[in-house]
């Protein structure tokens, strides 16, 4: 069951959800879910530098991606067809019985800026700097900015507690980050 917007203020006053900084809800709290915001760095891939990416390489090729900071008050351009990996202002902690689910906006979709791709999901004891894949599947360049809203989270509780949360689990690739980057798979 979703946690409605009484029981998501009620985890933050808790601690069961924490985000630093603290979002302001009166702009940032829907009925069922919280808004978090754009941060100022972008990982953009450099498809001129590599033929194609290897699934099965146990490191991603060197030169692949180029990392990007733009300052608070400067647009960053999401061009067409163009997947751009980014990173949300807030860092955000989830208790141990709690999941946490990144939604897109409404408002970017309908400009045809996807927010992600298929990982959605952040397991229970999830903690870091949630990273977007950023997608432009419009046919118009679309300008983004730090801070805007740019996706929102919605938040279930599991049944009890993890027994091993995601910030205890072994090899947790994720855990702890505050850079939008890429992995190869396992």
């Amino acid at each position: 069951m979703l946690l409605s917007d009484r029981d998501i203020k009620q985890a933050l006053t808790d601690g069961r959800i924490k985000v630093d900084p603290a979002p302001d809800l009166a702009l940032q709290l829907g009925s069922c879910s919280l808004d978090l915001t754009l941060g100022n760095k972008f990982s953009l891939f450099e498809p001129a530098r590599v033929p194609f990416i290897d699934t099965r390489a146990q490191e991603l090729p060197a030169g692949m991606f180029r990392d990007l900071a733009v300052a608070d008050d400067q647009q960053f351009i999401m061009h067409p067809s163009e997947l751009v990996l980014a990173i949300t202002r807030e860092h955000l902690e989830l208790a141990d019985d709690l999941v946490g689910r990144l939604e897109g906006r409404s408002s970017l979709a309908r400009l045809g800026i996807i927010v992600h791709g298929t990982s959605n999901v952040f397991d229970a004891g999830w903690r870091g700097h949630p990273v977007l894949e950023l997608g432009n599947i419009g046919r118009m360049p679309v300008a983004l900015y730090p801070r805007m809203r740019i996706c929102s989270f919605t938040f279930e509780e599991l049944s009890s507690p993890a027994e091993v949360p995601y910030y205890r689990k072994p090899g947790n690739r994720f855990a702890g980050q505050t850079l939008p980057t890429a992995r190869t798979p396992e």
